[in-house]
């Protein structure tokens, strides 16, 4: 306790208004003073060549918002959907997503037993989302759900969109969607 006081009376002692007030008066350049230190007088700096700041967009909204250049949410995957970036989807989709939607996307989990307040949704009776909207959702949030854009670069996040309406389809496959071969031996085995 007598440290504390004493500590309390040095601090008063120095004309600290607050706990910051250190910081406050530490000197440094504000954007767009002049600055001494370097050569052309400019305090802010340009950054290095070849750097790109992470909240440049590139030329293509599609892939980086999930919107068109026109603001119109995007209603295909704008990135080539192979088998690889399926399966990093999935990788993402159980790693992030599963845990609150479920492995199937059904929103059953052992988290969304917990959660009162809004269960999540399921992913696989959603109205009115197509790929953009389920990129804008993990980008940017929506109601009791986070953003993914700080954990999922824009190429993880289309990659778990593909896996999603992968499993989608999956979840309501006819035989008749099948390629042929598949159907045919599929018949093979249920006539076994």
């Amino acid at each position: 306790m007598r440290a504390f006081l004493l500590g309390t009376l040095l601090a008063a002692g120095c004309g600290y208004t607050t706990l910051f007030d250190p910081m406050e008066r530490q000197p440094k350049a504000k954007p767009f003073a002049a600055s001494a230190q370097f050569e052309d007088g400019r305090a802010m700096r340009q950054p290095p060549a070849g750097t790109v700041p992470r909240e440049r967009q590139t030329m293509h909204p599609e892939i980086t918002l999930g919107r068109t250049r026109d603001g119109k949410t995007v209603s295909e995957i704008p990135v080539a959907v192979t088998r690889e970036l399926l399966e990093e989807g999935r990788g993402k989709f159980d790693i992030h997503c599963a845990v609150c939607h479920g492995l199937l996307g059904d929103g059953v989990s052992l988290v969304s037993t917990q959660m009162s307040l809004r269960p999540p949704a399921n992913l696989q009776t959603l109205r009115d989302a197509g790929p953009g909207r389920i990129f804008m959702v993990m980008t940017e949030g929506f109601g009791m759900m986070a953003s993914y854009a700080p954990q999922l670069t824009a190429q993880e996040r289309w990659a778990v969109v593909a896996y999603v309406e992968a499993l989608r389809r999956s979840q309501s496959a006819t035989l008749a969607m099948a390629p042929p071969d598949v159907q045919k031996r599929l018949q093979q085995e249920q006539a076994r």
